[in-house]
């Protein structure tokens, strides 16, 4: 099982969220389509973690968590700029907040969720 810690760092605030409704494909299709490779599931929320990197290495990379609710699907998005800094730590350096880079990736994932 693939264990997220989003709840964990973020402040619920601060995160952006992008909600869509009415799918004409998966969540798994779609973030695909958008270049984002599936990392795991959560059996216990039923969340799943997609991620697509910036470059050749792990980071920089874009991390969203989806989750379907009837015809609703929710994404938190966010951008781990870095690894986390120290053991035992599932916080890392990420960008949570609505900056330029996220606006940007949040419209991509619009034009391919179809908004």
């Amino acid at each position: 099982m693939y264990r997220f810690g989003l709840r964990n760092i973020l402040n619920p605030n601060k995160k952006m969220r992008l909600n869509f409704k009415n799918l004409k494909d998966t969540p798994l299709n779609l973030m695909r389509k958008a270049g984002y490779s599936f990392v795991g599931r959560d059996e216990r929320t039923g969340e799943e973690g997609y991620q697509r990197r910036l470059s050749s290495g792990d980071y920089p990379k874009f991390h969203a968590f989806v989750k379907r609710d009837e015809d609703f699907v929710f994404v938190n998005l966010h951008l781990d700029q870095k690894k986390a800094s120290y053991s035992g730590s599932p916080s890392h350096s990420g960008e949570y907040e609505e900056n330029e880079v996220l606006q940007k990736e949040a419209q991509i994932l619009r034009k391919v969720f179809g908004y």
